[in-house]
């Protein structure tokens, strides 16, 4: 009976920021295990939101909602929360083990987060299979099978609603459409082959224009371009590329001119050495600047002892990928790859690792150079510099690497 009177509870409170005035559900929205439907403002009697809400094994009740004025919210509720009204809090959403959103959420009742989701959060939402939310020391595993669904008849009831009329509510997963939350305008790619685009960073290698970055950055592009910080973009091509080793390269239109390119260290790093990665995260979203994080080498290995890699303490991102690694005086110890599936290992182990990230060996790199015959520059470690300074002369030779291809090539990677 809580269950029940919780639920239902959240259905009400969660479009309305709160007010506890509403009443419902009108209509329906039965989707899965996600139940819900239209609701108006009790004193008022004016439509106010449309709402679904599901039950999960960890004791949470997720609740997804769009109130009239097409604004797309997600809660989190349960009987043992014991929130102070107006209480905020940050929720970190990872999506797949890939994508990444944070929330903030803030306690209009004591047993419930309410937090405003983004267009582009309620996109991924959409199409995820599975949602990790870590909230201070709290990770929550949700299995969003049915989200797509859910979303799609949430805003099929806001515009039925708003256009018929509380009265005329029926059921509204039937002819639910896609959201008019996701509908881009803009203009049709052919039909089967939707535009995607995606970005990374790669860095200058030889005076010639060679940039080096990863091949899963490049691989299903068909209109590569690269630029440096505050410089308009160039066209790229791609030279060669070694999908085993995860690493490709381009070629800048002969134009472009480089006064300065990356240095590739000739000695071995060691374990606890201190680096320095740059790149280009989160395009779109973050600075347009590359950002500057700082770690040491963890492990002169990656994942299941692959000698090829070091293991890195510097945080990266989406968006990092094919970009430098340094050592403390500036010159290329690896090409960051990626970071350890925190997803996998958060399902497999309950615990969410931090700061577990991998880069290319230049042993890797330094072979790959050779066998496409690049004119690349090494140098032996000398006198550390500042992390400004790395960063300061990294600026001459960092490039981001953005491409758009199609849905289905980037499948097959």
């Amino acid at each position: 009976m809580w269950l029940r009177s919780l639920v239902i509870a959240s259905l009400l409170q969660v479009g309305v920021a709160g007010a506890a005035h509403a009443a419902g559900p009108f209509g329906s929205v039965n989707v899965g295990n996600w139940i819900g439907g239209a609701f108006s403002n009790d004193q008022t009697g004016a439509f106010s939101h449309c709402a679904a809400t599901t039950p999960y094994a960890n004791g949470v009740i997720l609740v997804v909602s769009q109130n009239a004025a097409g604004t797309w919210s997600l809660a989190f509720a349960s009987p043992g929360y014991r929130f102070n009204k107006g209480e905020n809090a940050a929720i970190d959403l990872t999506f797949d083990g890939q994508e990444q959103a944070r929330l903030y959420a803030t306690a209009y009742q004591s047993n419930m987060l309410t937090a405003i989701m983004p267009l582009n959060v309620v996109r991924t939402f959409q199409k995820a299979s599975l949602m990790v939310a870590t909230a201070g020391r709290a990770v929550l595993n949700f299995d969003l099978t049915s989200t797509g669904p859910v979303i799609a008849a949430l805003a099929n009831c806001v515009t039925k609603v708003k256009a018929d009329g509380l009265e005329k509510a029926g059921d509204f997963a039937k002819g639910a459409a896609r959201p008019a939350a996701t509908a881009e305008k803009q203009a049709s790619p052919p039909a089967g082959k939707p535009v995607k685009s995606k970005s990374g960073t790669g860095f200058v290698v030889s005076a010639n224009g060679h940039i080096v970055t990863n091949n899963h950055v490049i691989e299903g592009c068909s209109d590569l371009k690269g630029n440096l910080t505050g410089e308009a973009a160039m066209a790229l091509r791609v030279v060669s590329s070694d999908a085993t080793n995860d690493l490709a390269l381009l070629q800048a239109p002969s134009t472009a001119t480089f006064k300065e390119v990356a240095r590739i260290r000739d000695r071995s790093i060691r374990s606890g050495d201190s680096v320095v990665a740059i790149g280009f995260p989160y395009r779109g979203l973050l600075s347009s600047d590359f950002t500057v994080t700082t770690g040491i080498v963890s492990s002169l290995s990656g994942m299941r002892n692959d000698s090829r890699f070091l293991q890195i303490s510097a945080p990266v991102q989406p968006g990092n990928s094919g970009g430098p690694l340094f050592d403390t005086t500036g010159q290329i110890v690896g090409v960051v790859t990626g970071k350890l599936d925190n997803l996998r290992i958060a399902v497999a182990t309950g615990n969410i690792p931090e700061n577990i990230n991998f880069a290319i060996k230049t042993g890797a790199l330094r072979d790959f150079l050779d066998n496409s015959v690049v004119p690349y520059q090494t140098a032996e470690p000398k006198g550390e510099l500042k992390t400004t300074d790395i960063a300061a002369n990294a600026r001459a030779y960092t490039m981001l690497i953005s491409c758009t291809g199609t849905e289905q090539a980037d499948a097959k990677r």
